[in-house]
C-alpha cells in the first residue's frame, strides 16, 4: 500500500526545462513535472499525440510516437530492450492523455497489461482530446459540452457515462492500479513512488482539470480538482495485485456534485434533473467503493 509523501521531501532538481507552451493553469503540466521528479533521471518517457509536446520538455530521453494507438507496443519494446541490455535501472514510463489511453490506445494498454509488461502507464486525464480542439473522449463526463457533443435542440452534450478504465485495468490482475489527482499531490507522489519500486505493469490514472476545455478561470485548476474529489466525481483509491482495493482519501461527507459542476462552463447548460442523474451515479459508485475498501476487489 502506498503512503502519502511529504512535498518537502520531494527532489528539488527539475527534470523538465523551464517555460513551455501549455495553456495557463494546465494541470497536465503539473502531472509531467511531478512524475519526472519522482521517477528521476533514469526515466525513459513514452509519449503519443496529446497536449504533452506543449509542456513536457524533459531532460530525460523521450520517445515520441505519432502512432496514437501505439503506446503499449512501444513501451513494451523499450522495456524488453533495456532488459536485454541488462539495464534494470531504467524506468519505462508513459505519460499519455485520456484519448491515447481509454479510446484509441486501449487495445495496446490491455495487451501490455495482460502480458504484465514491466512499465508504468501514467494517464493525465483532462477528459477530452484537448490538443485537437476539445473533442469528446470515453473519459468525458456525461452531459459535458465538447466540440463534438455540442449543446442545442438535438444534443445535451455527451450522452454516455465516463468510461471507468482504472477498474478495467485492475481486472487484468496487474501489480498496481491507482487513481490520483494533481490537487492531492502528497497522495499522488506516494502512489508514484510506490509504483516506481514495483515490477510488472503499473497504471496510475490522474485527474488533470483543463481550464481551456472545461471553461473555468485558470487560477482555479487545483480548486476544481479538489472539489471533484470531495464530491466523489474522482475518488482516490488503489488496487493491489488485482486483489485488494483501498480508498486513500475519504471525505467525511461527499459534497453535492452541483457545486463543482457549476464551476465549469462545459456544464453551464445542464438542468437540475441532469445534475441529479450524475449525483445518483456518483453516490452509487461511492457506496460500492466504501463497501470494497480494504477488502477483496472482486
Amino acid at each position: 500500500m502506498s503512503k502519502p509523501f511529504p512535498l518537502r521531501n520531494l527532489e528539488y532538481k527539475e527534470h523538465i526545462m523551464p517555460a513551455n507552451q501549455a495553456c495557463q493553469g494546465c494541470a497536465g503540466s503539473i502531472v509531467a513535472r511531478i512524475v519526472s521528479k519522482v521517477m528521476g533521471p533514469n526515466m525513459v518517457r513514452q509519449q503519443v499525440a496529446c497536449c504533452g509536446p506543449a509542456f513536457m520538455n524533459v531532460r530525460t530521453p523521450t520517445i515520441y510516437g505519432e502512432v496514437f494507438e501505439g503506446a503499449g507496443a512501444m513501451m513494451t519494446g523499450l522495456s524488453r530492450a533495456f532488459k536485454r541490455l541488462g539495464r534494470d535501472d531504467i524506468i519505462v514510463t508513459g505519460i499519455i492523455g485520456d484519448g491515447g489511453t481509454v479510446d484509441i490506445g486501449f487495445q495496446g494498454l490491455s495487451a501490455a497489461a495482460e502480458r504484465n509488461e514491466d512499465l508504468i502507464w501514467i494517464v493525465y486525464d483532462n477528459e477530452a482530446y484537448m490538443n485537437t480542439g476539445g473533442q469528446r473522449s470515453g473519459a468525458t463526463t456525461r452531459y459535458a459540452r465538447t466540440t463534438t457533443t455540442p449543446v442545442g435542440s438535438l444534443s445535451r452534450g455527451k450522452k454516455e457515462r465516463k468510461k471507468n478504465v482504472p477498474l478495467m485495468v485492475a481486472l487484468h490482475n496487474v501489480p498496481y492500479v491507482a487513481t490520483a489527482s494533481v490537487s492531492f499531490p502528497e497522495d499522488l507522489i506516494g502512489k508514484l513512488a510506490y509504483a516506481r519500486d514495483l515490477e510488472g505493469f503499473r497504471y496510475i490514472h490522474i485527474s488533470a482539470p483543463c481550464p481551456t476545455g472545461w471553461a473555468f478561470d485558470p487560477r482555479n485548476s487545483i480548486k476544481v480538482g479538489r472539489e471533484m474529489v470531495n464530491a466523489g466525481l474522482w475518488p482516490l483509491y488503489e488496487v493491489l495485485g488485482g486483489e485488494t482495493m483501498q480508498l486513500t482519501y475519504k471525505p467525511k461527507e461527499l459534497r453535492p456534485v452541483k457545486e463543482v459542476l457549476k464551476m465549469q462552463g462545459r456544464f453551464r447548460h445542464i438542468t437540475d434533473d441532469e445534475v441529479e442523474e450524475i449525483q445518483q451515479e456518483v453516490s452509487y459508485f461511492w457506496e460500492r467503493l466504501k463497501a470494497k475498501d480494504g477488502n477483496s476487489f472482486f
